[in-house]
């Protein structure tokens, strides 16, 4: 299914041809029948004879009415630019074309209208080398010209067999999984509710599914579809469609909004474009100047941006970044037109190379300018990469929308990047199945990889007695989420960057290492604990006498054990009295807290807080005042 729009100067027969060729006239408000002139958007449906269907547009051609026209060109697959045999080209056929020509709409037929009021045929050539030498240099230059008129129906079959060729050249709307529909038209009809209408693209809207308005986020659920006046169970991409909501009332939708699949798109107040100013205007664009946007259905006020040069001149193309002040739904490679708000004229246009910048540029940085050229003219793995470089990490899904490229395409470079690494997946299973799966750039793998170097140098230079830095910390300082972190985390360790100890993370292959000073001090500890075995000096006391890092060291290394209640022991010292504790209960079936005592010669401190330590460990149980094996002893 494709959607034609008209273009072309007022009263020059647009409304009357499309009534012509489809039978209906698409003049609906009352206002436009009685002045007999299109004010708003109309709309039509025409049956190919190869059974196409065709959607049409049409636009009003006064120029008090040209803002109207562009809500309806967006979406169009072509145009039937129409221009009248007795006025020839007119002022507004020059600025359509110029709309035409900005929004890239590469496919058209010129209409020759209302031959019949013409009798010279010589006059009839002299407008045909007026309309060439008017359309030199446009997509419209080798369009085809075919002379029509709308009262006797000359020419009328003619116009469908063109039209039916050109289309059959026009690849079909790709379908990306993702619908939107930005809304040209907002209605309500008793016994159903509130209607929307627009030209849908990049996915498919079924009945029954919840979808959401954009920039504001609501939801409603789609309760019916029409394509031409026909019920469907699914509307398809590039259909003119109105579609039936529930949930909302028709006050609370404009046009301009957008319907689309929920979570798919993120409305923007800041995009980076580039930007053509029309040669035969009157203005220069200027650095933070404010005109209007118009992209899809929507008009905006907006303030450019100019990057790498003072201003852009007419007839030049320059790099900008435009700020509507409302948010706009849009995705790379969707076209957009720029007007002075004041005096009402088309300055420009172009193409959004990409829809969410992180920031806002330095104007002048040629790094900036070198990724929106990537955008611009690169290769789709050129595209894929710029768009995952300026996401850092995301879902495929995120990066691929970003880039706005099919799976298809995607899969015929998507194992050369990760096999040289310039993609790092976060998470294992296949993208293409399960498109939630995280991804990153190499620049953002790398950076994540040499702060984490630089962090664990600190830390070990900082602690060198520490096993490591304590996983917490570490994710809080490299600022990433849970599931992130651990997904980074399981790579560095494939890659035998870092390794685990317990809770803590260390450079592969680092261990903690006592400088003179502390090694005096751990010799000091030792002997401490060494001359009186089982009456130790507290830890308290050592942390106040040697320092907490020497005596947490000696626990981690496992030479200290702490049994609690400010109590440790050295490793050799602990294990002796252990194994006489389980050999002493395995002779008398039970031991005391003052049996214990006295076989060490220490204090019932000591006793009682190595004793709970074994009950807390598994290795007894408590009886009154006996100690027993634990059955299923640790």
């Amino acid at each position: 299914m494709y959607v034609i729009g008209t273009a072309g100067h007022v009263d020059h027969g647009k409304s009357t041809l499309i009534s012509a060729l489809t039978g209906m006239h698409p003049d609906r408000l009352k206002e436009e029948k009685l002045r007999q002139m299109t004010i708003d958007l109309g709309f039509a449906w025409l049956t190919l004879p190869n059974g196409e269907e065709l959607g049409i547009v049409d636009v009003p051609g006064h120029r008090d009415f040209i803002e109207n026209m562009l809500s309806g060109v967006g979406g169009i697959d072509a145009a039937l630019f129409v221009i009248a045999a007795d006025e020839g080209v007119m002022p507004q056929t020059k600025e359509h074309l110029a709309i035409l020509d900005l929004l890239q709409v590469k496919n058209g037929i010129i209409v020759l209208t209302k031959i019949d009021l013409i009798d010279d045929p010589d006059w009839l050539d002299l407008v045909e080398m007026d309309i060439r030498d008017a359309t030199k240099n446009t997509i419209l230059e080798n369009a085809n010209l075919i002379r029509v008129s709308a009262h006797t129906k000359a020419g009328i079959d003619q116009l469908i067999h063109t039209l039916q060729e050109l289309l059959a050249t026009v690849d079909p709307k790709p379908d990306f999984g993702r619908a939107r529909l930005p809304i040209d038209r907002v209605f309500s009809i008793t016994g159903f509710g509130t209607i929307v209408t627009g030209t849908l693209l990049d996915g498919s809207l079924q009945v029954g599914q919840e979808v959401e308005l954009l920039p504001n986020g609501n939801k409603v659920r789609i309760r019916g579809l029409q394509t031409h006046k026909k019920n469907e169970k699914i509307a398809s991409p590039g259909s003119r469609t109105a579609v039936n909501l529930s949930g909302i009332n028709v006050d609370e939708i404009q046009r301009g909004q957008v319907l689309a699949s929920v979570n798919k798109y993120q409305p923007t107040q800041r995009f980076d474009a580039s930007l053509r100013i029309l040669s035969s205007s009157n203005f220069s664009i200027k650095h933070n100047q404010t005109v209007k946007l118009f992209i899809g259905a929507s008009e905006v006020l907006s303030r450019i941006r100019v990057l790498g040069k003072d201003e852009i001149k007419p007839g030049e193309n320059g790099w900008v970044q435009i700020e509507p002040v409302i948010p706009i739904v849009g995705v790379r490679g969707d076209r957009f037109i720029i007007r002075i708000p004041s005096p009402g004229e088309t300055i420009g246009g172009g193409m959004i190379v990409n829809p969410n910048p992180p920031r806002r540029h330095k104007r002048y940085s040629q790094e900036v300018i070198k990724q929106l050229v990537a955008y611009l003219e690169g290769t789709p793995d050129e595209i894929f990469l710029q768009a995952i470089q300026d996401v850092g990490f995301g879902s495929f899904e995120t990066v691929s929308k970003k880039a706005k490229l099919e799976s298809s395409v995607i899969k015929d470079f998507w194992k050369n990047l990760v096999e040289e690494k310039q993609i790092f997946q976060l998470e294992n299973g296949d993208v293409f199945q399960k498109p939630n799966i995280l991804i990153c750039s190499s620049i953002w793998f790398n950076d994540k990889k040499n702060k984490t170097t630089l962090l664990l140098e600190n830390y070990h230079n900082q602690f060198n007695l520490r096993a490591g830095i304590p996983k917490e910390e570490l994710k809080s300082k490299l600022k990433l989420e849970q599931a992130v972190f651990i997904a980074v985390l399981n790579i560095f360790q494939e890659i035998n960057f870092v390794e685990l100890h317990g809770n803590f993370i260390r450079l592969k292959d680092y261990a903690p290492n006592l400088n003179p000073s502390q090694v005096k001090a751990k010799l000091s500890i030792i002997k401490a604990f060494s001359d009186s075995p089982f009456s130790t000096p507290s830890i308290k006391e050592s942390n106040e006498l040697y320092g907490e890092e020497i005596m947490n060291y000696l626990q981690a290394e496992n030479m200290l054990i702490s049994v609690g209640n400010d109590v440790a022991f050295l490793s050799e010292n602990y294990q002796k009295m252990e194994n006489w504790v389980i050999e002493k209960i395995e002779l008398s079936g039970s031991l005391t807290v003052a049996e214990f005592r006295d076989k060490f010669q220490t204090s019932r401190k000591y006793a009682l807080a190595f004793l709970e330590h074994l009950d807390a460990k598994g290795t007894t149980i408590r009886d009154g005042d006996f100690r027993k094996l634990r059955p299923t002893r640790k």
